[in-house]
């Protein structure tokens, strides 16, 4: 075995070139075994096993800087840089993240959990590099899929103008940048590709000094070579003509041939792509069928690729059937997302109502935008997305959606702890941003039926912008009336209120049985609306308490708890102990839903250890 005996890029170094495949093959291996096991992202990484190994073979990630973009592809990096023995907790509460984190490893230059940032962060670095007058190469990986996110080109614009010494590697696997058809764009990405050419190409610059462009000559050359590249391969020149030099596109599975790139890359000392073909999946043929599947995946079966806890119905799931629902009863319902159309339970109204789906790839800003421009000419989009990802449309949602109070809908999926992804990826800030921004309408339900209720309430009835706020996975044991009432007591009780919303009703409830037990009578009360908060009706359901105990799994800056409170006390009826459960300041991190509640003391018992505290 060679992996076991690598424990730092220094020793993928010290490997003879014939023992590399061996590698490779061990490393697909060591994912597919350890993936089945924890669950996470495994056919972008299973693509990137060569990539990443001829990046360690000629850079060194300890002062080299290496920026992934998303992150989805960087397990093999962590195997190679030391953390190979943590694979086991890989995404499990206090274990190893799945997304590159600096404070694990001082190999992990930047955090990565969302997409279209790398070249921007890169250029950063770049740039601090110079004014340090420090000497180390800055890479910042890829994939074509963040290239639909718009901050990835004012990245690459900013970059190419400022001819800082800077490698951005796109790792392209068949997702959107445009294909080279022909026999001689292959010809030409073969030469190109090939050491020889890049000696030459070395050679002659250096005829020409340290400043070739001003040599006539050499302009005169370099117009002539230009303008028969763009008439004989258009898809290099959308990045030369933001200044990149640009290598490819190259076999991302060739690892002698990805070694000799990258090295001449490092020498040309100025802004270069990269662009190198791989295959998602690669190695391993369940996921090279479905990528999509095995993109993000839980615990399965190497031998046969079935998950072993096979998912049942879901809010996502539930959700995509209600609203295929509404668009046959409505011409006007359309569905948008942001490549995340399996995700969010979309995949039956793509295929019922292709017409009125509208995947518009990684650009959140952008899908609210069509949305706001769908709503202005009558129809009714609803925009299915991650709340975490919702953060990249905050300026949007204000200027163009809600100035004019357009009616866009959103199913704003995986509201609150998420689990496994981490703090990149939980959804514990759309209760606090879209709470702000004057005429939002912020639904929460508790339960699949509810959740119908108000999809339809969202559409049908509301008017201006309305988000339905839902988490990951399936329901709890409670079960809503879908009352169209700002809020509902659920529980009588006399000694203590316990107020909430979403799923967290469901602690709220144990936690009124396990106060009973001694003896303390508690209220339970349920918000289905955030916001706008009805001032007579919180003051009617919760004025004058004694004890009052709002349960949140946000942040508690702004949280809706606060906002109970200042109405309660602008009409002198405040609580005489007020206790907010919620998660404070502080990110969570990775973990199952059950373990980070226990953490931050949002379970039952936590919740019923709070009141008999106060």
């Amino acid at each position: 075995m060679i992996l076991e005996n690598i424990h730092s890029p220094a020793d993928v170094k010290a490997l003879e070139p014939e023992e590399l495949p061996r590698l490779c093959q061990e490393l697909r291996e060591f994912l597919i075994q350890n993936v089945s096991q924890t669950g996470g992202h495994l056919a972008s990484n299973l693509g990137a096993v060569e990539l990443t190994v001829a990046i360690h073979r000629v850079f060194d990630t300890a002062s080299d800087r290496l920026v992934f973009d998303v992150g989805h592809q960087c397990y093999v990096h962590k195997v190679l840089t030391g953390r190979q023995e943590l694979f086991s907790t890989l995404r499990q509460f206090g274990g190893l993240s799945g997304f590159p984190k600096p404070y694990e490893s001082g190999h992990d230059a930047f955090i990565a959990g969302h997409a279209s940032n790398s070249v921007s962060v890169a250029l950063g670095m770049a740039r601090a590099r110079t004014l340090q007058n420090r000497d180390y190469s800055v890479l910042a990986l890829i994939g074509d899929g963040a290239l639909t996110g718009g901050l990835a080109y004012e990245g690459l614009n900013n970059a190419g103008a400022s001819r800082e010494p800077l490698i951005v590697i796109l790792n392209d696997n068949g997702m959107s940048i445009d294909p080279n058809v022909g026999a001689m764009p292959h010809h030409l990405s073969r030469l190109r590709s090939k050491p020889a050419y890049y000696h030459f190409k070395k050679w002659y610059r250096q005829l020409f000094g340290k400043r070739p462009m001003e040599s006539g000559l050499y302009r005169f050359n370099h117009r002539v070579k230009t303008s028969l590249k763009k008439a004989l391969w258009p898809s290099s020149t959308l990045f030369e003509d933001m200044g990149f030099t640009y290598l490819g596109p190259i076999d991302g599975h060739d690892l002698p041939r990805l070694c000799d790139v990258l090295e001449w890359a490092r020498e040309l000392r100025c802004p270069v792509v990269v662009h190198v073909n791989t295959v998602k999946g690669k190695g391993y043929p369940f996921a090279e069928q479905n990528p999509g599947k095995f993109h993000g995946i839980g615990p399965f079966d190497p031998e046969t690729g079935l998950l072993k806890k096979p998912g049942g119905e879901s809010f996502s799931s539930v959700f995509g059937k209600a609203l295929a629902g509404c668009a046959a009863q409505d011409g006007r319902v359309c569905a948008v997302t942001a490549a995340m159309a399996e995700g969010t339970g979309l995949t039956a109204f793509a295929k019922e109502f292709p017409e009125r789906f509208f995947d518009v790839a990684i650009a959140e800003g952008h899908g609210v935008s069509m949305a706001a421009g769908l709503a202005s000419q009558g129809m009714l989009p609803v925009f299915a997305v991650y709340s975490t990802f919702l953060q990249r449309s905050y300026d949007m949602l204000i200027h163009d959606v809600a100035l004019e109070r357009l009616h866009v809908v959103l199913g704003v999926d995986r509201a609150g702890l998420v689990g496994a992804d981490g703090e990149t990826h939980h959804g514990c800030f759309d209760p606090l941003f879209l709470c702000t921004i004057p005429g939002f309408t912020v639904l929460c339900p508790s339960d699949f039926a509810e959740l119908r209720s108000m999809l339809r309430q969202a559409l049908f009835r509301l008017d201006g912008p309305v988000a339905v706020r839902y988490p990951r996975g399936g329901e709890g044991a409670f079960r809503a009336d879908t009352s169209d009432k700002p809020l509902a007591r659920l529980r009588e009780g006399g000694d203590v209120t316990l107020l909430g919303y979403g799923v967290l009703i469901n602690n709220l409830l144990e936690a009124a049985d396990l106060l009973a037990r001694d003896g303390i009578q508690a209220e339970v009360v349920k918000l289905n609306r955030i916001s706008p908060l009805d001032h007579e009706a919180v003051c009617g359901a919760l004025g004058a308490r004694d004890t009052l105990l709002v349960l949140e799994d946000s942040f508690g800056a702004g949280c809706v708890g606060q906002r109970v409170a200042a109405i309660l006390a602008e009409h002198a009826q405040a609580p005489r102990k007020l206790i907010l459960k919620n998660l404070g300041k502080t990110f969570a991190p990775e973990g199952s839903v059950a373990e980070l509640e226990h953490s931050f003391g949002l379970d039952a018992a936590a919740v019923a250890a709070a009141v008999r505290e106060a």
